[in-house]
């Protein structure tokens, strides 16, 4: 059986052959998708050669009768390798990309609107904090404040600092446990609102047959700008083979409505297709569920305890306002752990 290590380091050294060849660089995606793979195993091939050294510094300790130094080598070697070990656990191939994140308001209303609007300030506030950028892609706001829907993108210029490698463990059903501020006898309210995080696509990811495509033309609702009401500008486009459909209305002209909907609809084609592919290898995730019924939750914000719960690894905190405003990895670091432990046992995560 093939040593995967052996395999990463010549994998290495053929993706830096490659990307020393000009040609190759004349594909702007080819050249990218190498560069992103070549900075991925990077520190696996770093780690290894820095373990190679240190079995050479080993030997030398022992042959030179320095048994104190030998033992000081042999502790570094011990942390290193289980450190290799982690590294080697297969990873998503998905992690390395930018996100379309999507929030909607669930059960609960104005409640749930607001919420939401909770957990879009939660997510931009963690973006800041990792040095990610965030651009409106589409909303509709609610009445009372927050939103019924939102799409925000995630983006990274930094490839050892993913987004989606991190974001994924979000998908899924949020509730809040809090007194609304419509309640006036000071009632527990229980709502929810639901994350979709799908890797973002580019071209080269998705191939999209322009005659799948139905797209309508409608009138745009809600505020906005002069053509809001006036012009033909919002877009819905219908993927006819999947059904997979888009409505975007955002932006003042239909040209720019249609850009961003292709954005969002190649984002959850390329979704699709890599959960159909996970269906096919047995290891369907299914994190992210895509109903909105409180009962399916993956987390639970609790105001009057100030306690963030998840119902997946298990992490409990007090800390509820540490997180809303932007404190998330100690939580994802739990899921990121729980899945790396399920791999190193064969287990699907």
């Amino acid at each position: 059986m093939a040593d995967p290590l052996d395999d990463l380091l010549a994998e290495h050294a053929d993706l830096e052959a490659r990307l020393a060849d000009p040609s190759v660089h004349a594909d702007q995606g080819l050249a990218r998708e190498l560069g992103r793979r070549y900075a991925e195993i990077g520190p696996i091939v770093a780690a290894t050669n820095e373990r190679d050294a240190l079995r050479g510094d080993l030997k030398a300790a022992h042959e030179l009768g320095m048994p104190e130094e030998a033992a000081e080598i042999a502790q570094q070697l011990e942390v290193l390798d289980a450190r290799i070990v982690q590294m080697l656990i297969p990873k998503d191939p998905a992690d390395a990309k930018d996100v379309i994140l999507e929030v909607k308001g669930g059960e609960g209303g104005d409640e749930a609107a607001l919420f939401a609007g909770d957990l879009v300030r939660m997510y931009t506030r963690y973006a800041e904090s990792r040095g990610w950028k965030v651009e409106l892609v589409s909303q509709t706001e609610g009445e009372m404040g927050g939103y019924k829907d939102i799409s925000l993108a995630v983006k990274s210029r930094d490839p050892e600092n993913p987004v989606y490698g991190r974001l994924k463990y979000e998908g899924g059903v949020h509730r809040v446990q809090r007194v609304p501020a419509t309640e006036s006898q000071g009632r527990i309210h229980t709502s929810a609102a639901g994350v979709l995080v799908l890797p973002e696509a580019e071209e080269v990811d998705v191939e999209i047959n322009q005659n799948d495509l139905r797209i309508d033309v409608y009138r745009s609702s809600g505020p906005g700008g002069q053509s809001v009401n006036t012009t033909d500008s919002a877009v819905r486009i219908t993927h006819l083979p999947t059904g997979v459909t888009v409505s975007m209305q955002n932006e003042k002209s239909q040209l720019q409505n249609r850009e961003a909907g292709m954005r969002v609809l190649r984002a959850r084609l390329l979704a699709l297709a890599l959960e159909e592919q996970a269906a096919k290898d047995s290891a369907t995730r299914g994190s992210q569920i895509r109903t909105m019924d409180r009962s399916e939750k993956i987390r639970t914000y609790n105001w009057p305890d100030n306690r963030i719960a998840d119902h997946r690894s298990g992490y409990k905190a007090n800390n509820l306002m540490q997180v809303l405003d932007g404190d998330l990895d100690p939580i994802i670091q739990s899921l990121v752990d729980a899945d790396n432990e399920a791999a190193l046992k064969g287990e699907d995560p």
